[in-house]
C-alpha cells in the first residue's frame, strides 16, 4: 500500500482555499477522505499533458478541486503536490478542459489556441 503525504506546498494551497473561498470546518478530512483511494490505486487517473507530465489528478470533495500528485514507483510513495480549483485559468487540468490529446506548440503548457 502506497503512503500518501502532502507536500507543503499543497497544504499551503489547501489553507489558501478554505481562507478565499469559506470552505467547511471538515474541509481538511473531507480532502483526506478523497486521498484514501490513492494508497492502494496510486496511478488512479490518467497522467497530466503539456507542463504538468509526470503528474496526476484526483478530484477532492468539490467537483472543483484537484488534487495534483506525483507517484515515485520506487519508494511507493503519492506526494499531493498542489491543491487547485478547477476553475481557474491557471488550472493544471485547463488543457483538459480544452481538449487537448496530442499538442504540436505549447502555450503555458497547453497546445497553442487549446486553452
Amino acid at each position: 500500500m502506497a503512503v500518501v503525504e502532502l507536500a507543503a506546498a499543497a497544504v499551503e494551497d489547501l489553507d489558501h482555499l478554505i481562507a478565499v473561498l469559506s470552505l467547511p470546518v471538515d474541509t481538511r478530512a473531507r480532502v483526506r477522505h478523497a486521498l484514501e483511494p490513492l494508497g492502494t490505486f496510486p496511478r488512479l487517473s490518467a497522467e497530466l499533458p503539456g507542463q504538468w507530465q509526470r503528474f496526476r489528478f484526483l478530484l477532492g470533495p468539490w467537483r472543483w478541486m484537484i488534487l495534483v500528485y506525483v507517484y515515485d514507483d520506487e519508494q511507493d510513495r503519492v506526494v499531493v503536490v498542489t491543491i487547485q480549483d478547477a476553475r481557474s485559468s491557471t488550472s493544471p487540468t485547463t488543457c483538459l478542459q480544452a481538449g487537448a490529446r496530442q499538442p504540436q506548440q505549447r502555450q503555458n503548457g497547453c497546445p497553442a489556441g487549446s486553452a
